[in-house]
C-alpha cells in the first residue's frame, strides 16, 4: 500500500522524535487498522496485531535514531510486511521442530514403561506448584488452555510484555526443577506466544 509524502505525517514524526507521546497516539490510531489489514494478508490477524504493535513500540523506542528515506507510511508497511514474514517463518521452523519432537516422543512413549509416564505427570504438577503463583497463572492459561499473551493480558489486567515475562520466567525455574526430564518435556518447554 502506497501513500504519498505526507506532511502530517512528517509533523507527526517531528514530535515524535521530540518525544512528544500525544502525536504518537495520533500516528498510533491514524495508521493502526491500516496496518493490521495489511500485515493480514501475510498472517493471522492476530498475529498481524502483534506485528503492528512490535513495529509501533519499536518505532517509539528508536525514535531519537530514526532516519525515514521514504514516507513514513511506506516506512510502516515495510517494517510490518518483515515482521509479518518473519512470523511466517518462525511459525514453519516452529512447526518442523513439533512434528520432530512428536515423531521423537512417539517412538520414546512406545519404548517407555507407562510408570515412567506416571513419574512425570507428577513431577510436572509438583514443578509447576512451586512456581510464584503470578508466574503459574500466567503458565498454566498459556501451556495447558491454550490461551494467548494478548488474552491472558487481557483477564490478569497487565500487558502482553509482562506475560511474555512471566512465562519466561516460569520456563526457566521449571528447567532446572525437571532438568532430569527434559527430553520428554521438550514440547510443553519450547512452545511460544
Amino acid at each position: 500500500m502506497k501513500m504519498e509524502y505526507n506532511y502530517e505525517d512528517q509533523s507527526l514524526l517531528l514530535a515524535i522524535k521530540n518525544g512528544n507521546e500525544k502525536a504518537f497516539d495520533t500516528l498510533f490510531r491514524k495508521y493502526y487498522p491500516m496496518l493490521c489489514a495489511y500485515g493480514n494478508k501475510f498472517v493471522e490477524l492476530e498475529d498481524a496485531e502483534e506485528c503492528v504493535q512490535d513495529a509501533m513500540l519499536w518505532l517509539w523506542e528508536n525514535k531519537d535514531m530514526l532516519v525515514i528515506q521514504s514516507s513514513l507510511s511506506n516506512y510502516l508497511f515495510s517494517i510490518v510486511h518483515h515482521r509479518a514474514i518473519n512470523r511466517i517463518k518462525q511459525q514453519e521452523v516452529k512447526s518442523r521442530v513439533e512434528n520432530y519432537f512428536y515423531e521423537e516422543m512417539q517412538s520414546l512413549i512406545d519404548d517407555t514403561n507407562f510408570y515412567l509416564i506416571e513419574e512425570l505427570t507428577i513431577r510436572i504438577q509438583e514443578a509447576v506448584e512451586t512456581l510464584p503463583e503470578s508466574y503459574k497463572e500466567a503458565f498454566v492459561m498459556h501451556r495447558f488452555k491454550n490461551m494467548s499473551y494478548k488474552e491472558i493480558a487481557e483477564i490478569l489486567g497487565v500487558s502482553p510484555k509482562t506475560i511474555d515475562y512471566r512465562i519466561q520466567q516460569a520456563l526457566k525455574q521449571l528447567r532446572i526443577e525437571l532438568k532430569d526430564y527434559l527430553p520428554f518435556l521438550l514440547p510443553l518447554l519450547i512452545k511460544h506466544v
